[in-house]
């Protein structure tokens, strides 16, 4: 039997525009997807994750296709015949990169039990390439905190060549909640709105692509200088472009509203949006509790985290 373990992720700073080469920050939490395969003889997966509803069964023919995509990078039979077991603590939530986090996990597990010995980097690069069935164009931001897990600065490379990826170093783990919407999201679909909303009218969309840069370069300072109280203005203000450029919910507003009014320091959509989640810088466990609450009396699934867990 193989094994295999992927983290799940934030994104801090600049979803959708990663897509376009502007920087921005992810990191992984300290809540993983792990995998378990044996050769059968045939292909048959076993989804134990605690998902939002539908969300399994929304995502079943993108994870084949994930799956046969691997499999050809690996260069072996796309339509090998496998058991995947897929579990883990890291919920089934669209925005938290939890098809990455799978990817990475079933690429490691399918590799432990062929034999093969393979390097974190041609893992991500395995994982990038199963992302595509979920994501049409993805940034490569989701498989790679999922493979290497901490706090990183990342930029795509337009050419394809190899993206920029830059640790960040914090002084300590921080306290965070992610509010789902119980809904699943189509990230395909997402990404593609924003580039053809994009094509059509620049003079909106430019400045917004610009902003955003400015905005991730400014919390990735304020991150290694510890200030959270400037890390979260910063996330709110990723928020507001989000909405501008057509990606958040109503749902998603009302828990970002939610969170704020109990005192975080900031809370933003994260992820492809259009449902899925959102998350809340809290600094503390205190405000976390309070978050928590509220989310669980409005009727919102959540999830206690920490980012820039040591790896």
């Amino acid at each position: 039997m193989g094994k295999g373990s992927g983290y799940g992720k934030v994104i801090l700073f600049g979803e959708h525009f990663v897509v376009h080469g502007i920087p921005g920050v992810v990191s992984a939490i300290d809540s993983s997807t792990d995998v378990e395969v044996k050769k059968n003889t045939k292909l048959t997966i076993r989804d134990e994750r605690k998902t939002a509803k539908g969300y399994s069964e929304e995502k079943k023919l993108q994870q084949i296709e994930s799956i046969e995509r691997m499999l050809t990078t690996m260069q072996l039979d796309p339509k090998m015949a496998l058991d995947i077991w897929i579990g883990g603590s890291l919920p089934g939530f669209s925005g938290l990169g939890a098809s990455a986090a799978s990817s990475v996990a079933i690429a490691r597990a399918i590799t432990e039990e062929i034999g093969l010995n393979i390097s974190n980097e041609k893992i991500n690069a395995i994982a990038y390439e199963g992302e595509k069935a979920y994501a049409g164009n993805p940034s490569g931001i989701d498989n790679t905190a999922a493979t290497y897990g901490g706090l990183m600065w990342f930029k795509k490379n337009p050419t394809g060549e190899q993206d920029l990826v830059e640790k960040i170093h914090v002084k300590r783990p921080i306290e965070i909640v992610i509010g789902s919407t119980g809904k699943t999201a189509n990230t395909k679909a997402m990404v593609e709105g924003v580039a053809e909303r994009k094509k059509k009218d620049p003079k909106k969309y430019d400045p917004l692509f610009k902003q955003a840069e400015n905005i991730a370069a400014a919390g990735r300072k304020a991150l290694e200088a510890g200030d959270l109280k400037k890390v979260g203005d910063l996330m709110n203000e990723n928020h507001r472009i989000l909405q501008e450029i057509g990606v958040s919910s109503k749902e998603l507003d009302l828990l970002v509203d939610i969170a704020r009014k109990q005192g975080a320091f900031g809370a933003k959509l994260t992820g492809g949006g259009g449902g899925g989640c959102m998350v809340a810088l809290t600094g503390g466990k205190e405000v976390s509790g309070k978050i928590v609450g509220a989310f669980k009396g409005a009727g919102y699934e959540y999830l206690m985290t920490r980012i820039g867990v040591v790896t």
